[in-house]
């Protein structure tokens, strides 16, 4: 490996490592948001009690099972083929010529929402059924539950995860070359095929993922511990407040 041919790779080059750089993040970020979104909304209907009404019941049952469907299907298939699938398959079925950076954030968004989907459930599932079973003893329905009792700790419980599915984001944008997103692997293919030096471009490329994706790890733990709040605080009641008299 040669510095010279890195540091000279850095310089030539910058501006196009930059614009990858800013296209992954960007697709990363929305679509996990986006993501996120659907696996809240696929999340929560997928944990609604059965009614007891026939209807209701059955169409409840026809969503879950056009949802499981949804969540089998993208768990169990690789993004690279749902990017192709997805991309050329809206163009032949529906004559739809999507442009490629929002071909890239559909696939990434239903991709994050099939596995927020799950994280979400399991947020949902581990709060204590008692919460439960107190917000509809105080005349709660579920959604009303759902709104101001069960989400706000669940949102807190899945943030790592969250945060995890944003950094594999980051990550797996690079498959979204398949369909010429110009990303930061893309860039950097084109980068090494004119100069020959593919370990050294590719070396440039590992370093800013890593950059990347350390500083969003950090973002988010940052994040996290402030949700948490600090473990240093005074308790001011009737109690404290005779102990402050008594002295």
């Amino acid at each position: 490996m040669s510095f010279e041919w890195i540091i000279k790779i850095i310089s030539e080059n910058w501006p196009m490592f930059l614009r990858g750089a800013g296209v992954t993040l960007l697709i990363a970020l929305i679509g996990t948001i986006i993501g996120a979104a659907i696996g809240l909304v696929a999340g929560v209907i997928r944990t609604i009690p059965t009614p007891e009404r026939v209807v209701k019941k059955v169409i409840l049952k026809v969503i879950n099972i056009i949802l499981s469907i949804y969540i089998e299907f993208f768990r169990g298939t690789p993004m690279i083929v749902q990017a192709m699938v997805i991309f050329y398959g809206s163009a032949l079925a529906f004559g739809l010529n999507m442009d490629v950076l929002t071909a890239a954030i559909i696939v990434v968004s239903i991709n994050t929402g099939a596995y927020m989907a799950e994280i979400v459930r399991g947020g949902i599932v581990s709060v204590d059924k008692g919460q439960f079973e107190a917000a509809h003893a105080i005349g709660m329905n579920h959604l009303q539950t759902m709104w101001n009792v069960v989400l706000p700790q669940v949102i807190r419980n899945i943030l790592p995860a969250t945060g995890n599915q944003f950094v594999i984001n980051i990550k797996d944008t690079s498959v979204l070359n398949v369909i010429s997103v110009t990303e930061l692997y893309f860039v950097t293919k084109s980068i090494s095929g004119n100069n020959f030096r593919y370990f050294e471009s590719f070396f440039v490329a590992c370093m800013i993922y890593f950059v990347m994706t350390f500083i969003v790890t950090r973002i988010l733990l940052y994040m996290e511990k402030k949700l948490d709040g600090s473990n240093n605080y005074t308790i001011i009641g009737n109690d404290a407040q005779l102990e402050l008299d008594k002295k």
